[in-house]
C-alpha cells in the first residue's frame, strides 16, 4: 500500500541566470533575413516560458502539517545548526561533536521561501557531507520551541528547538521596557516555550523599586531572577535554571545578555559593549544568533538585541489567551466577543480598575491589539 503521507509539491525557481527570450517570431526573422543568418546566436536557449519562474515537482513527506523534502537519508548525516548566516554559511554539529560548514540546497530554500531564513540556529537537519568538514543541508526537520517575529512581511524564526526562553531586561541603561517583555511572552507562549524573566543590572538602581514589576510576573507563574552580571548577584540561581535545558536568550539591545552568559560560563568570551551615551540605547554587540553548549549540561542560544518586536501569526482573538491573568474574568464580560479595549460591561477592564490586573500589563495588551509595535 502506498504511503499516504507522500505528496508532490510544485516549487517555483527564479531563472536568475537565463538569458532573456527572443522577441518576435524567430522563424519569420530567418526567412526574411537569409543574408543575416550567420549573425544569429545559435547557442542561445530559446524558450516560450519567459524568464521569471520555472517549476519543479518534488516528492515530500507530509508530517504534522510540515512539508519535508524526501531525501536519501542513508547518504546524509544528522546534525544541529550552531549558527546560520544567510543560505551559504551554516555551521552544523553532529551528535559526535564534528563541525561542518554547510550551504543550503537551492530547492530547500525555495520550498521554505515563506520564511525569512530557511535554516535557523537550533534547527535539526539532514545534510550531505562533502569532504571532511563541508556539506549541503538537504532537509530541515519539524521545529518545536520557537521564537518568531515579523521581518519584512515574512516570518523571522529567531531560533528553534529550545525548551525555554530567557527574556532579559535591564533595571537601567537602557530603561526596563515591560511592554517589550510582554511581546516576548506572547511569542514564547505561541512557540511552546517555558519562560524565565531576568532583570539585569540591578546594581545600577534601587532593587526595591523593581519589586512591583518583578512581583507582577512572579504572581503570574513566571520564573523571575534579579541579576547583576558585574557583581555576580543572582548568577548562581540563573545558572541552576539553565542547567540541562536548551535555552534561547533574548532581549533588548544593551541589557547585558552576553555579559550574563560570560558570568554563567567563565571563559565563554562573548563580546560586550556599553550603552550609547547619546541615545541611551544599547549597541548591537551580538550580530549572529549562535548556539553554545554549557559545560555543566544543556546549551544556550545567544541572539542579537531587539528593539522592536512585531508578533507573527498571532491574531487579535487569541492575544487574550497569552495574558493569563485575564482568564478568570473573560467569561464575565457582557459580550462573548469582547475585545477588552472599548466595550461597556467588560470584566477585564473592571479588574484593571479594581487593581486585580496590572495596568502596565493591560496597556501592553491594548498596544498589541491596536497593532502598535
Amino acid at each position: 500500500m502506498a504511503d499516504k503521507r507522500k505528496k508532490k509539491v510544485r516549487v517555483a525557481f527564479r531563472k536568475n541566470r537565463q538569458k532573456r527570450t527572443r522577441s518576435g517570431n524567430l522563424t519569420r526573422q530567418i526567412r526574411d533575413d537569409l543574408d543575416e543568418l550567420d549573425q544569429f546566436d545559435t547557442g542561445e536557449r530559446i524558450s516560450g516560458k519567459g524568464e521569471l519562474t520555472r517549476h519543479r515537482t518534488i516528492i515530500a513527506d507530509d508530517e504534522g502539517g510540515d512539508v519535508l523534502r524526501k531525501v536519501d537519508e542513508s547518504a546524509c548525516l544528522k546534525g544541529r545548526v550552531r549558527f546560520a548566516i544567510g543560505a551559504n554559511n551554516c555551521q552544523v554539529e553532529t551528535p559526535d561533536g564534528r563541525l561542518y560548514q554547510c550551504t543550503v540546497r537551492r530547492v530547500l530554500r525555495t520550498l521554505l521561501r515563506q520564511t525569512r531564513s530557511p535554516v535557523v540556529t537550533g534547527d535539526n537537519v539532514l545534510f550531505q557531507p562533502e569532504g571532511d568538514a563541508e556539506g549541503v543541508i538537504e532537509r530541515v526537520e519539524p521545529r518545536r520551541g520557537t521564537l518568531s517575529r515579523v521581518s519584512r512581511g515574512l516570518e523571522h524564526v529567531i531560533a528553534a528547538n529550545s525548551d525555554q526562553a530567557l527574556i532579559v531586561g535591564s533595571a537601567a541603561e537602557p530603561q526596563l521596557k515591560p511592554s517589550l517583555i510582554d511581546r516576548f511572552l506572547v511569542s514564547a507562549g505561541k512557540g511552546g516555550l517555558h519562560v524565565i524573566i531576568c532583570i539585569n543590572k540591578v546594581d545600577l538602581t534601587d532593587a526595591a523599586a523593581l519589586q512591583t514589576v518583578a512581583g507582577t510576573y512572579a504572581r503570574l507563574g513566571y520564573d523571575v531572577v534579579m541579576t547583576s552580571a558585574i557583581e555576580g548577584h543572582g548568577v548562581d540561581h540563573l545558572r541552576r535554571l539553565l542547567h540541562g535545558r536548551q535555552t534561547l536568550v533574548a532581549g533588548q539591545s544593551g541589557v547585558g545578555k552576553s555579559s550574563l552568559l560570560n558570568a554563567i560560563q567563565p571563559g565563554l568570551g562573548r563580546a560586550t559593549s556599553s550603552v550609547s551615551r547619546d541615545s541611551g540605547k544599547g549597541r548591537h554587540t551580538t550580530r549572529v544568533t549562535e548556539l553554545f553548549p554549557l559545560t555543566e549540561g544543556g546549551a544556550v542560544i545567544d541572539t542579537p538585541g531587539i528593539r522592536q518586536f512585531e508578533l507573527w501569526d498571532v491574531i487579535s482573538e487569541e492575544v487574550e489567551a497569552f495574558f493569563i491573568e485575564f482568564r478568570p474574568f473573560v467569561a464575565m464580560c457582557r459580550f462573548p466577543d469582547c475585545s477588552h479595549t472599548h466595550e461597556d460591561g467588560c470584566a477585564v477592564k473592571r479588574a484593571v480598575a479594581d487593581g486585580h490586573i496590572s495596568r502596565l500589563r493591560y496597556e501592553s495588551y491594548v498596544r498589541i491589539m491596536s497593532g502598535d509595535s
